[in-house]
């Protein structure tokens, strides 16, 4: 079972940015890529695991369901009651976990009488021959298990102790643990399942009984190993097990996520990050009273607005972080007059790229106030709900710039963008079409329609879209790198790469300092999935790395890579700093899930080698017939 293809996006805050609650869009973009091309796909439990050669690579699952094709009532009781069968399944195979394995029925060592079992201690084993002391052991096991089935669990830790005083057996240490998982004793547990781990390192119930209880002692990294050790040793077949991996990765990763967050710098992502945000509002002359031609005080508050969208304007690192700070002193300055509502706005914006949510919403929230008719900030206003996961205020923000100006083709065009969020592809086109209606010179508008028509399945209307925008804008390289990326979900390879090498050379002409590294890495991708040449697509990620050292596409695209590749170490490095260029919470506990999975597969490689050499003959072996 593979991922769905992934859909290319078109510019601007949804979907490329603003991916819903629960999810990234990067991720599942980076996810869908490996999983759909090199490797042996597993899903037990919604957990997806892809083996290549060089191992087992985890990708989360993802809660969304799928909403392009509306399901009879009928298929979504049947989806119910398999989640509620699987779940029921689940807690069964969870409780026999929890239970010393039953006795075989032929057992003819099982007393009969109390009475008549022996009693074995420190100062009586030694004198017992190796025949009484396996006939002894196997009698007090088996009256141990009764005990334990009775919940007589002090009982059935002392027979279970008498028994290893005569036979170290793995499963004597682990029903004993049973016995304390019971009394929620964990510290007993970790040390009963621990030597019985260290008898046989593949007895899956003693690795699951200590995950558990690291898990109840909030030992999570602990417990991650465990039951990914386990999982490996049973082939993925145990779902609870599976279940117990997401939700870990889960838990240590947000974890880590808030504690990254909480000392993380708040500062701008980025440049192609910030353009395409920043593009995908149409180009205005600056207001009245700002342009060169007045005379104003660079140390003024209007100066300082000024500087700003000088700044902007060469979108670069550079450039981004001074307009930033240009708009932060004007507004300190004062003085601004009609353009209060403005600065307002615009420092807004770069609050909200730099993750600052709730002061960016504080500020837009100033600037409606100020200035109703500006309907940018209620547009701008409705990115921020919905990237805080209330898309019914951010429905609210777009009724109420309508109502100021219901001919302003923004509106339509950034309303379309959250239609295709949820997956309301027709209201989206519709929304699409309008923009272009209202201003047919705005490139985005076209590049979006023709991304949201292939996504509706008209493949033939997409493309027909996108030969008209190159027709009718030759120049412009998003039109070209979007038409790749389409041609490329269709594997048409040779196509694809032409319209990459295309965008890149026009990037390079109108924007030689610093260009638009994405069709660098959409290269990449076309060059490994058509002729697996890892070294050139590696260095194409290197290259825009070089040019932008803070895409977190070309790192996380470098990190997936590596990991194909077998390059554990090198890869975990390019997670870890994908979670430092994340914007949100969100986006840093997706990316720090891929690095604890990384992290913890190279500790499976260290602590367990012959799984380490299993995973590499199973994605060697399996992953042949996927080419």
């Amino acid at each position: 079972m593979s991922a769905n293809p992934a859909v290319p996006v078109g510019p601007g805050p949804f979907p490329v940015t603003l991916p819903p609650v629960g999810s990234s869009s990067l991720w599942d973009r980076i996810s869908s890529w490996a999983s759909e091309h090199k490797g042996v796909v597993y899903t037990a439990a919604g957990l997806t695991l892809v083996v290549s050669a060089g191992g087992v690579i985890y990708y989360l699952s993802d809660d969304r369901k799928d909403t392009s094709e509306p399901s009879p009532s009928s298929n979504k009781k049947k989806t119910k009651r398999d989640k509620r069968r699987a779940k029921e399944r689940a807690e069964k195979e969870a409780a026999k976990e929890q239970e010393p394995a039953a006795e075989p029925k032929k057992a003819t060592v099982a007393p009969a009488v109390e009475d008549e079992l022996p009693h074995v201690d420190e100062s009586t084993v030694g004198s017992l021959s190796e025949e009484e002391r396996k006939d002894h052991a196997a009698k007090l096991k088996a009256a141990g298990n009764k005990a334990y089935g009775s919940k007589d669990y002090n009982r059935a830790i002392d027979l279970y102790g008498q028994a290893l005083l005569c036979k170290q057996d793995p499963v004597f240490y682990s029903n004993r643990a049973a016995c304390w998982n019971a009394m929620s004793n964990w510290d007993k547990v970790i040390e009963d399942t621990t030597a019985a781990i260290n008898l046989d390192n593949e007895y899956v119930k003693a690795l699951n009984r200590r995950a558990n209880a690291y898990e109840q002692v909030d030992r999570n990294s602990e417990a991650l190993l465990d039951y990914t050790a386990s999982c490996i040793i049973d082939g993925f077949r145990n779902e609870s097990s599976a279940q117990s991996v997401e939700r870990l990765l889960k838990k240590v990763a947000e974890a880590k996520g808030k504690a990254i967050l909480a000392q993380k710098e708040k500062k701008l992502p980025s440049p192609t990050f910030v353009t395409n945000y920043l593009q995908s509002f149409r180009p205005m002359p600056p207001p009245y009273g700002l342009d060169d031609d007045t005379k104003l005080d660079e140390e003024s508050g209007k100066g300082q607005l000024r500087i700003g969208l000088h700044a902007m304007s060469t979108k670069t690192a550079e450039g981004y972080a001074e307009a930033a700070a240009a708009f932060e002193k004007a507004l300190e300055l004062g003085d601004l007059g009609e353009h209060e509502s403005f600065a307002y706005n615009m420092r807004g914006t770069f609050r909200y790229l730099k993750g600052d949510n709730e002061d960016a919403l504080h500020d837009m929230d100033k600037s409606v106030e100020l200035q109703q008719s500006l309907t940018q900030s209620f547009i701008k206003r409705a990115s921020m709900h919905l990237e805080l996961a209330n898309p019914a205020a951010a429905e609210a923000d777009f009724e109420a710039a309508l109502a100021q100006n219901k001919d302003d083709p923004d509106i339509y065009y950034h309303r379309a963008q959250l239609h295709f969020i949820k997956a309301e592809f027709g209201e989206a086109a519709k929304d699409y079409q309008k923009s272009i209606d209202l201003d047919k010179d705005f490139i985005f508008s076209h590049i979006q329609l023709g991304v949201t028509q292939y996504k509706m399945g008209s493949i033939a209307s997409s493309m027909a879209t996108f030969r008209r925008c190159m027709k009718n804008f030759p120049q412009v390289p998003d039109v070209y790198n979007y038409y790749g990326e389409l041609l490329l979900d269709q594997q048409k390879y040779q196509e694809a790469i032409e319209k990459f090498d295309t965008a890149v050379e026009m990037e390079q002409q109108n924007k030689p300092l610093f260009i638009n590294v994405l069709p660098l890495i959409n290269k990449a991708l076309a060059l490994f999935q058509w002729k697996n040449d890892f070294a050139e697509a590696e260095q194409l990620c290197q290259k825009a790395l070089i040019i932008d050292p803070e895409c977190d596409i070309a790192v996380a695209t470098m990190a997936q890579l590596l990991l194909q590749q077998g390059k554990v170490t090198e890869a975990l490095k390019y997670f870890e700093r994908a979670a430092e260029l994340s914007r949100t919470e969100g986006e840093i506990v997706n990316a720090l899930s891929y690095a604890e999975a990384t992290r913890t597969q190279l500790e499976v490689q260290e602590k367990y080698p012959r799984l380490a050499s299993r995973l590499g003959q199973m994605g060697a072996g399996l992953g042949a017939g996927m080419r």
